[in-house]
């Protein structure tokens, strides 16, 4: 378990000069993974109270297909939003539990700079090729 108590610097980025996945390191990318949490689901409040917003009846057909077709991708935005806070809530559970960080496949490092960029990755890059490969294999064996 993190110890929740760690003091980052004001601008603290994970360094290799550090021991991988060391107190400060997980205390950055819980915080990250937090920060991004909130924006989310504050993006969705939004997304709902502008559905909810909306007068129905108004308009000719050309703007109420326009606000359809509007209404839907929001939704659909929310629906990805709603898997990612999934995988946001999963990777904060794996930084509780200390194996953030870590390819759940391998168990090798995933490495900062891949953890920067997606801080939701469970697989090292060699493992994440694999399986995009895997991936594209099945489609086209369709």
């Amino acid at each position: 378990m993190p110890n929740k108590s760690v003091e980052l610097k004001e601008g603290y980025k994970p360094s290799s000069d550090e021991p991988y996945m060391c107190p400060e390191h997980l205390e950055y990318f819980r915080r990250k993974l937090m920060d991004w949490r909130n924006e989310l689901i504050e993006e969705s409040q939004e997304t709902i109270n502008n559905l909810r917003g909306e007068v129905r009846d108004v308009g000719d057909e050309a703007e109420r297909a326009s606000r359809e077709t509007e209404n839907s991708l929001e939704l659909r935005t929310r629906d990805r939003y709603r898997k990612l806070l999934g995988k946001i809530d999963q990777a904060l559970a794996r930084v509780d539990d200390g194996s953030y960080g870590y390819c759940e496949e391998t168990g090798e490092e995933i490495g900062l700079a891949r953890l920067e960029a997606r801080p939701i990755a469970t697989l090292c890059l060699d493992a994440q090729e694999r399986w995009e490969l895997k991936q594209k294999q099945m489609r086209d064996s369709r």
